[in-house]
């Protein structure tokens, strides 16, 4: 853990302000869920809370299914990192935060789909190689949660059709938001 010379008194209703520098670095929007941590030596951590993350065998092995069966690569991530993927370099994606593009999909909460000759966008700040061909934000109980994704590395990349990817990734995000639920 590391210190950052900040002090913060608690007001008369329990509250403490996170510093702005820190909402920023650690990408805390207002509204996101905090998970609160105790120890034994009497240290309070904050943590970012996802959903998605408590499903990450979940979202892990059908990432796999679907690479295996469709021959695509897949990326799940929740609202500021990602959590699960196939097909694609462990050392590219795994614990990597998303790049703005990315967040910028999440939040339309609409299906995102690459057209030929248009700007390539990265799932990962630094993302080497493969774009976004295809992206469905994850959503329960009508919050946005994360993003199912596949990812090409060129135009022409795609084994299966464009209609049945963009099906997949749509019922994949279905299929997670209503795990969320239950």
């Amino acid at each position: 853990m590391k210190a950052t010379g900040i002090v913060r008194r608690i007001d008369d209703l329990g509250r403490v302000v996170i510093p702005k520098e820190i909402r920023r670095t650690m990408r805390i929007r207002e509204g996101d869920p905090l998970e609160i941590f105790t120890d034994r030596e009497g240290e309070v951590i904050f943590k970012k809370y996802s959903p998605i993350g408590e499903l990450g065998v979940i979202a892990s092995q059908y990432a796999e299914t679907l690479h295996k069966t469709c021959s695509i690569a897949v990326a799940v991530c929740d609202r500021s990192s990602v959590i699960a993927f196939s097909g694609v370099p462990k050392k590219e994606y795994a614990d990597k935060s998303i790049s703005p593009e990315l967040e910028k999909i999440i939040e339309s909460r609409t299906l995102y789909t690459y057209e030929s000759g248009k700007e390539k966008l990265s799932v990962t700040p630094d993302s080497l190689g493969h774009f976004i061909s295809c992206a469905m934000p994850i959503i329960s109980e009508g919050d946005v949660a994360g993003c199912v994704i596949s990812l090409s590395e060129s135009d022409e990349d795609g084994v299966i059709d464009r209609d049945v990817e963009k099906k997949l990734i749509v019922t994949a995000a279905s299929f997670l938001g209503k795990q969320l639920e239950s």
